[in-house]
């Protein structure tokens, strides 16, 4: 009866050793890891990037190191205006070419594909936007200022000492680009530069990345980026309106 009753309740059921507890561990860790990937390249894809910057044409805007916020376009920010600081593609060849290859920058470049390394910069500029499709926009007046339609800009922005240009220029932006400039005008090889044959100073608006809001490291450098306000009484290139 015993012996019967004992063949009938099964086998004993040893406890989990320890290779079981870990394999369950790592199990969790990878699953921990995986939303943590997904959640990141999403956020990354459609809401928020962190950018770095690496030299000094946005001074005093932005400095060396900074990491920058920037939302992704057009899910968050809407229609880039004069003032905005954006974040956009080199597809006109304003940079050297870089050669990003190797397995530290296949490492780099996953890392930023997620999210939880800040892009480079390598491939990309960030400057702000003095001009929008149909606007004209010249310098300078014999006060030394920049207009756009015809409307002197104050533009507090500007790095201290630096004038709003030392190179004339007086161009209209063609429909679906942009014309941009750095707040450190006498270091930034920006729209003015690229004036030549065979170039083109207008960045098309489909390069955008997105707008960058926030500096949010160093600590110390905590803050909103703005810009609009300067534009202000700028009118509208086809309806003479101010915005």
């Amino acid at each position: 009866m015993v012996d019967g009753a004992r063949h009938a309740a099964g086998p004993r059921r040893e406890p989990a050793g320890e290779g079981g507890g870990a394999l369950s561990w790592l199990r969790e860790l990878g699953l921990v890891v995986l939303i943590a990937v997904v959640i990141s390249s999403l956020l990354r894809a459609f809401v928020v990037q962190v950018f770095w910057i690496p030299s000094e044409s946005m001074h005093d805007t932005l400095v060396e190191d900074d990491r920058i916020a920037v939302l992704r376009l057009p899910h968050w920010t809407g229609d880039i205006q004069r003032g905005d600081v954006v974040v956009f593609n080199d597809s006109l060849g304003w940079l050297p070419a870089v050669d990003s290859g190797g397995i530290a920058g296949a490492l780099r470049s996953a890392g930023e594909f997620i999210g939880f390394v800040p892009a480079n910069g390598e491939q990309t500029l960030v400057k702000r936007v003095i001009g929008v499709g149909g606007d004209r926009v010249a310098c300078c007046t014999a006060a030394g200022r920049l207009t756009v339609n015809g409307v002197a800009v104050d533009e507090p922005y500007l790095a201290d000492g630096q004038a709003p240009s030392t190179i004339p220029f007086d161009v209209t932006v063609p429909e679906g680009t942009l014309w941009v400039m750095g707040d450190n005008r006498g270091h930034s090889a920006d729209s003015r530069y690229h004036m030549g044959e065979g170039e083109t100073p207008f960045v098309p608006v489909g390069d955008v990345v997105g707008r960058a809001r926030w500096v949010i490291w160093p600590i110390g450098h905590w803050t909103g980026l703005g810009g609009r306000e300067a534009f202000d009484e700028v009118p509208d290139a086809e309806s003479g309106a101010a915005r």
